[in-house]
């Protein structure tokens, strides 16, 4: 177990997590319109047999709510700041299925993501990105205690 909260847990996801964790990146409903880069799907079968799913670039964790039920995954990649390993933050990311938007968990799986990192990595930052049109998730954002710096313009294409 990565995090525990009142609600939702984070774990790594298992080789039972696999099929479900594939349908929901084939679900264009799940995806929704602010997850969907365009990308070819591959399955994270490959990555969970080989115990890829976190490392020193970033990581996938699944979460859950507390009775074990799967409602997303929770992502984070490093960005560099500068040439040493403290200068580098992580950037986070969250998918939900659609029947847990809306409930508060994005802002709670989040919270206990940044906890995670710091308390396990050696970063000085978390931050996260999202379209400007998804308010939702700038309101879960806020919630979670991050603080809006700005907006980069077209830095992200999706589909």
């Amino acid at each position: 177990m990565l995090a525990t909260g009142e609600r939702l847990r984070l774990r790594m996801m298992g080789l039972d997590d696999v099929e479900l964790i594939d349908a929901w990146a084939a679900s264009p409903e799940v995806k929704g319109e602010f997850n969907d880069f365009d990308l070819p799907h591959q399955s994270v079968r490959e990555s969970v047999e080989q115990g890829r799913t976190m490392g020193e670039g970033g990581g996938t964790a699944l979460v859950e709510q507390q009775d074990g039920t799967p409602i997303g995954t929770v992502t984070w990649h490093g960005v560099k700041y500068g040439p040493n390993i403290e200068s580098r933050a992580w950037n986070i990311g969250i998918s939900l299925i659609p029947a847990a938007r809306g409930r508060g968990f994005g802002a709670d799986a989040q919270r206990l993501l940044a906890a995670y990192l710091f308390a396990n990595t050696a970063a000085n930052r978390i931050e996260a990105s999202t379209d400007v049109a998804n308010v939702p998730e700038q309101r879960a954002l806020a919630r979670a205690g991050f603080v809006r710096e700005g907006v980069q313009r077209g830095a992200q294409r999706r589909h």
